[in-house]
């Protein structure tokens, strides 16, 4: 009888730290992302051009690249419960500093600074694997991802009402703040890391990753390039050559700058993994980064894909069929909104079945999807044109949950840093379809991200190996842990 009563506690808990942690992230987001509905009252106030709102569109994700690393290791080290209360805090002050900004220097700053809020999603990705048993982490995970990001169409549906009703922008900004600094004290109290009795593993070292093979730590080394090759991007597009907000001497000094944290990384990459050149990690010990990096390319494709998508499918639906600017947004919501059903139904099926093949079902899905809005043009039947933008949007987002259906299945004691990087790529990957879409005509854009999924599709089914068995963590005092993974 004990023993149901305890089963039916461990239940409940585990399902109230899931509404507890997406709540955490859906606030981060609806915080992130409540600049984007009240545009013109912002750019009214600071009397800001188009181009001055596109540079501050650019520094919103500028610093979440970086800062997911961080916060990354940040939780592994910490855990979530005193990771995410500290940065929703972080997010409330942020948010204060935007809200109240007297200058449009200052605006940008703050707005470059909120980029640190999106790095909230790592931390609940550690938390929900550390409460669900591999057989259900995959749907908790698209549950918690779902929801969470639904947070920026929140923002969007509810802040533009608020604000009329203020009066001004700035206090519906402010109580988005308030919202965050009053759900840290919530999260405090009520969240725990791990169930009663559970071991929550760190990682050995800080300040990097570890790896246990040299080819691993050449694999690593190569992996990091792109985020701050992206971060390279931002500036450029900043540039005196561009929207000209940064001088020319700023320009090349970031550069400069982000050559030497590239190399001072890999300095600590190395100091903390030099024992691969001469020593042999136990098997026990051993893991694949090549499984890691296989799975920021697929969250490259998904995620980075519709954060570009996002950004630019209003526009695409008023220049192809004439609509009014507030019809298009509702209609393009929908690709966001999809996230609800979509990214659950993901994890739900790399549960299920083999997750190798899901995700690659899915980024097949994807890249007819993004082939058949490449096809759509002022002549379609506006029904038949959103159908397919929600045809598309759900084999993006299922994407998204099957490859954090994954993560959690790979190193345990490093699941925020795995989270960490692969979040980060989803960055980099919508500042890569950005820069491309700077380029060319919607069409080609899409045809672009199509042939970007089928590319993931190849690494995948090349180097990732299905989950199996079990991964083993060693505690404090040499004993050795075994996780099921599949």
């Amino acid at each position: 009888m004990s023993d149901k009563l305890n089963l039916l506690d461990f239940s409940k808990s585990k399902i109230r730290t899931l509404h507890l942690t997406w709540l955490a992230f859906f606030i981060t987001f609806f915080v992130w992302f409540n600049h984007a509905p009240l545009r013109d009252s912002i750019m009214q106030t600071f009397d800001l051009s188009m181009a001055e709102w596109k540079a501050l569109l650019i520094l919103n994700v500028a610093l979440t690249i970086p800062s997911r690393i961080i916060i990354g290791m940040l939780v592994d080290k910490f855990g979530p419960r005193n990771t995410f209360s500290s940065l929703l805090v972080i997010s409330s002050l942020l948010c204060f500093f935007f809200a109240f900004a007297p200058t449009s220097e200052t605006l940008l700053i703050a707005r470059f600074l909120m980029g640190f809020v999106g790095a909230g999603f790592v931390i609940g990705i550690r938390m929900i694997a550390e409460w669900f048993p591999h057989r259900e982490v995959g749907l908790a995970e698209g549950i918690y991802g779902g929801w969470g990001n639904f947070g920026s169409a929140a923002a969007a549906f509810t802040l533009p009402t608020l604000a009329l009703l203020l009066g001004e922008w700035r206090y519906a900004v402010a109580i988005t703040g308030i919202m965050a600094l009053a759900y840290s004290v919530v999260f405090f109290l009520r969240a725990r890391n791990t169930p009663k009795g559970s071991t929550y593993f760190r990682p050995n070292k800080s300040g990097a990753m570890e790896i246990t093979s040299k080819g691993d730590f050449f694999l690593y080394m190569l992996m990091n390039i792109p985020m701050y090759a992206a971060l390279a991007v931002l500036a450029w597009k900043l540039s005196p050559s561009n929207l000209g907000m940064l001088g020319g001497t700023v320009t090349w000094m970031i550069y400069i700058t982000l050559a030497g944290l590239y190399l001072y990384q890999l300095f600590h990459m190395y100091q903390i993994n030099k024992h691969v050149f001469n020593t042999v990690v136990p098997e026990l010990e051993r893991y694949r980064f090549s499984q890691v990096a296989v799975l920021d390319l697929a969250y490259f494709v998904t995620f980075g894909s519709e954060l570009a998508v996002v950004s630019m499918l209003p526009g695409f639906f008023i220049d192809t069929f004439s609509m009014a600017p507030v019809t298009a947004g509702l209609l393009a919501g929908g690709f966001a909104f999809m996230n609800l059903v979509a990214r659950p139904t993901g994890g739900f099926f790399s549960d299920r079945f083999k997750r190798k093949q899901t995700l690659m079902i899915l980024l097949i899905g994807l890249s007819v999807g993004y082939f058949l809005m490449s096809q759509i043009g002022s002549t379609w039947w506006v029904p038949v044109a959103v159908a397919t933008t929600m045809f598309c949007s759900f084999f993006v987002q299922a994407g998204e949950g099957a490859v954090f259906a994954m993560v959690p299945l790979i190193k345990r004691r490093m699941t925020g840093q795995i989270a960490g990087m692969v979040g980060a790529y989803g960055n980099v990957g919508a500042v890569t379809f950005l820069t491309v879409f700077s380029f060319v005509d919607a069409s080609t854009f899409f045809l672009v991200i199509s042939g970007a999924g089928i590319a993931a599709l190849v690494f995948i089914a090349l180097f990732m190996r299905e989950p199996r068995g079990q991964i083993a963590e060693t505690l404090p005092d040499g004993t050795v842990h075994l996780i099921d993974v599949g």
